[in-house]
């Protein structure tokens, strides 16, 4: 069974990808692999609130509980993941990057990542 720096490097070596970190609940980072310079532990102490956020959004519109989203913005895209209920993981990815095959693979392998944690 691979383990969560491993599932963490695969993910980086994805086509576009600069930026790869799972983090608490509490803000920290758990593991990361970096690039063009973004700092993970910036990244960590952000996502939180952002989930918050989102999911207050989807109670609020009846959608439930925040899984997974995309955010766009001018220099990329961030994909952003509850892997359970401590654990978030961010994927950030340059704007000519398509992110299906990585939306589907994080759907369908979240427990298993999550069981890495």
């Amino acid at each position: 069974m691979p383990t969560i720096r491993e599932v963490v490097e695969a993910l980086s070596r994805r086509p576009g990808v600069d930026a790869v970190v799972v983090a608490g609940r509490d803000g920290l980072p758990i593991d990361s692999h970096t690039a063009n310079g973004v700092d993970p532990d910036t990244v960590a102490a952000l996502v939180p609130s952002a989930i918050t956020s989102m999911t207050q959004l989807g109670e609020a519109g009846g959608r439930g509980e925040f899984d997974t989203g995309v955010l766009e913005f001018g220099a990329g895209l961030a994909v952003v993941a509850v892997l359970h209920a401590d654990a978030l993981l961010v994927v950030l990815v340059q704007p000519s990057t398509n992110v299906g095959a990585l939306l589907y693979d994080l759907r369908r392998h979240r427990s298993a990542i999550a069981g890495l944690l």
